[in-house]
């Protein structure tokens, strides 16, 4: 599997200058080894390096493609130029005499670089399998996926922000789950959700006695995140009082229970989230400017789902699989639907979009969704509903059966339409006719001529109602 080497590989033989630039990166804080020509191609296989940097007497145009073709990743730089080159990962020229600026101008370009390769280096089976919950191929949830690859390493306190519904609890689990504490647990607080009164207790646990209820001691979020990681969602609905006493356990890793006066050593990883704009809460009084630069030492912003509407698909098939293996069901969706779902504004973000897929899972499981079974507010394309062809016995029989029906009390004149048969018999079909047309004029005139609503107003479609018309050669007027 390939791997990084944090190392600068100098390519060529050992000559002065090669010595000198040797020496320039060392100054600079770089990692440098020297190497032969002819065992560069071993060493490339499985392992990309900061920067390969061959010196002018190593260089060719065989080499250079051969480079370029078996290892696209790997940032190069030349010492010196004998020509023309043209390989994409070939980055710059190393200009003599060597100056500091050029030096981390490049190899600034060789970091972006590696960054932006970074889809094309395998991850591991676990990262893949907890990163499915962040979908999608935009450059916002790369970025994302990017940077918990990057945090997950260390004991650095992260803060999420995004908008609500926007899979910021994801972010945090994924951090865990790939670090060095996944072994421990994972406990979440959602600080809007408790009482101001109760959420220190909460945080830090209690003693026995330490408040009227306390009928035992109780150990806290923290002390049950032990070894672990504590998420505090919503962060910015913590009471200031609250505030202050956060601050001190994550400056000095020490608190108190409520009630006790031990202090209670912890080894716990904060993960902070919230939808708020803590910086215009600090301007107004509303959250401690100390805290926030506390908090905020690893910002990690998810997108709204607004920003990355190409992931719909892809977050669509995942939601649509996690229904399916809770048991309750499968639906699909057309690629008009999804074209119409890309249209729409989602203001509640994933979470909007997967409530929606558990509602048309419920609603037509098993089935194939198309605009027009989408809820109205997710219809953004005009698609003509299908009709369904109903021969004229059948609709006859359909109003014969809505006038007798005991659930559709229809008010028929007595002049017109006889209440006992006539000995001479009547023509069946004119008066269901005569009936057909005095309803509809009667729900036109009712709905003001508004022939969506005459439609609601008789219990059947608009396009039914408008063929009717033009059946009987009635119009609005």
């Amino acid at each position: 599997m390939m791997h990084t080497d944090q190392r600068i590989l100098l390519v060529g033989n050992q000559s002065e200058r090669i010595n000198r630039l040797s020496c320039v990166f060392e100054f600079l804080g770089e990692q440098v080894e020297l190497l032969a020509v002819d065992k560069l191609e071993s060493r490339m296989s499985n392992t990309r390096y900061r920067a390969l940097v061959i010196a002018q007497e190593a260089q060719s145009k065989t080499l250079l493609q051969s480079i370029a073709t078996s290892v696209p990743w790997q940032p190069i730089l030349l010492l010196g130029s004998n020509g023309d080159v043209s390989a994409g990962n070939v980055l710059g020229c190393i200009e003599e005499p060597l100056n500091y600026p050029q030096l981390t101008e490049l190899l600034h370009f060789c970091q972006v670089f590696v960054q932006a390769k970074r889809p094309d280096i395998p991850t591991s089976g676990n990262q893949t399998k907890l990163f499915r919950s962040l979908v999608g191929r935009s450059e916002g949830i790369a970025q994302v996926r990017h940077l918990i690859n990057q945090v997950a390493g260390s004991d650095a306190t992260v803060l999420v922000l995004g908008q609500s519904g926007t899979g910021k609890e994801v972010v945090a689990r994924n951090i865990h789950y790939i670090s060095d504490r996944r072994d421990g647990p994972f406990i979440p607080v959602n600080c809007g959700a408790i009482p101001p009164e109760l959420l220190e207790s909460e945080l830090f646990g209690h003693e026995k006695g330490s408040f009227t209820g306390a009928i035992s001691a109780r150990k806290g979020r923290f002390e049950l995140a032990e070894g672990g990681t504590l998420f505090l969602d919503e962060i910015g609905d913590m009471p200031l009082q609250m505030q202050v006493k956060l601050l001190r356990v994550l400056q000095e890793r020490v608190f108190e229970r409520v009630g006790g006066n031990k202090p209670i050593h912890t080894n716990v990883r904060v993960i902070a989230a919230t939808h708020r704009e803590l910086e215009t809460m600090i301007a107004n009084g509303e959250f401690r400017e100390d805290l926030f630069y506390r908090l905020n030492v690893f910002p990690v912003e998810m997108p709204a789902l607004c920003e990355r509407k190409d992931d719909i698909p892809l977050l669509l098939q995942e939601l649509v699989s996690r229904v399916y293996n809770e048991g309750r069901g499968k639906v699909r969706f057309t690629q008009r639907a999804i074209e119409s779902l890309k249209e729409h504004s989602w203001s509640g973000n994933v979470r909007e979009l997967s409530n929606l897929v558990e509602r048309l899972t419920i609603l037509y499981p098993g089935g194939l969704v198309d605009v027009n079974d989408l809820p109205l507010k997710y219809r953004h394309i005009d698609v003509p509903e299908y009709q369904v062809q109903v021969s004229e016995e059948e609709l006859e029989r359909d109003a014969l059966a809505s006038i007798f029906s005991d659930e559709v009390a229809v008010d028929i004149p007595e002049s017109r339409f006889p209440s006992e048969l006539p000995p001479e018999g009547v023509n069946l079909k004119d008066l269901l006719a005569e009936l057909e047309i005095d309803m509809i004029r009667q729900a036109l005139d009712q709905q003001d001529n508004v022939v969506a609503r005459a439609a609601e107003m008789l219990g059947i479609r608009r396009t039914t109602l408008v063929e009717k018309m033009r059946k009987y050669g009635m119009s609005k007027d």
